[in-house]
């Protein structure tokens, strides 16, 4: 469960909000910061928080370390900035020379949260955005809770990434996209509307219902079918209507086929056995 901090937050909320009214620069933006993490978030200024950071010749705003390890970077804009994605630029290239997959960019009231991969260059994607000037309390204390020292160190905030990366669109629509789930569709449409759908016309209707980002991201509609081993044929799950085409199963040579008729002379009776 998220961290509870409704109250430290509500009680820091008005420092946030002037250091945007009074357009503070970057490093008195960047104080207040520091003290939002200490009372809000619970972090030691102490042991916990390091102002520019130098990573291989690099500075960064500000780095968070939980258990004395860097978790999370945060990159801090003047109060009166609008974020972009693009401010994160500098901070990402910190993050992939120390192996650090948060980034926070924050102006005091806005938060964008930032998850980053590795796998093929440097890949960034936003995890949450909070906005403490327009956002319920309640929405910006559950977010921003993620965030407090123990829910990093109890592994809450990569949880959170992980679940959303799960219910995502992509991944629901490779879920839906496979050859077992579009027949038990295929079925049910089948049984309520009378109508035996064509698989790849379902896939593509599917598809279809995507936004336009999503589409792009997951490409061309593509059915996952599974792998069967040479020479044998896809079995369709119970109670699926046979494809139009397909031959009639046959009855089994065995149980339910007629005996077959004797046209020879009946077997004789074994010899009584003498007493």
């Amino acid at each position: 469960m998220t961290i509870d901090i409704r109250k430290p937050l509500k009680k820091f909320l008005p420092h946030l909000l002037e250091a945007q009214a009074d357009n503070l620069n970057e490093a008195d933006t960047l104080q207040r910061l520091v003290k939002c993490f200490e009372d809000v978030l619970g972090y030691s200024t102490m042991t916990d928080l390091t102002r520019e950071q130098q990573i291989k010749e690099k500075y960064v705003d500000l780095a968070v370390k939980v258990d004395g390890v860097v978790r999370l970077l945060v990159e801090a804009k003047a109060g009166g900035v609008t974020l972009r994605d693009r401010h994160i630029e500098q901070a990402e290239r910190y993050a992939a020379e120390g192996n650090i997959r948060w980034v926070l960019l924050t102006n005091g009231v806005a938060w964008n949260l930032y998850h980053l991969s590795f796998d093929e260059g440097i890949e960034y994607e936003r995890a949450f955005t909070v906005d403490l000037a327009t956002d319920t309390p309640d929405k910006a204390a559950e977010l921003l809770g993620l965030l407090h020292r123990q829910a990093i160190r109890d592994g809450e905030l990569d949880g959170f990434w992980q679940r959303r990366v799960a219910m995502s669109p992509e991944s629901l629509a490779k879920a839906l996209l496979t050859e077992e789930v579009l027949h038990f569709i295929r079925r049910e449409i089948r049984k309520r509307e009378g109508i035996l759908i064509d698989q790849e016309d379902l896939g593509a209707a599917i598809h279809n219902m995507l936004c336009p980002e999503a589409r792009e991201r997951i490409g061309p509609m593509k059915i996952r079918r599974r792998r069967m081993a040479r020479g044998s044929r896809p079995k369709p799950p119970a109670g699926t209507p046979p494809q139009e085409g397909s031959p009639e199963p046959t009855a089994d040579a065995g149980a339910g086929a007629p005996a077959p008729a004797n046209h020879g002379s009946s077997p004789q009776a074994p010899p009584a056995v003498k007493g």
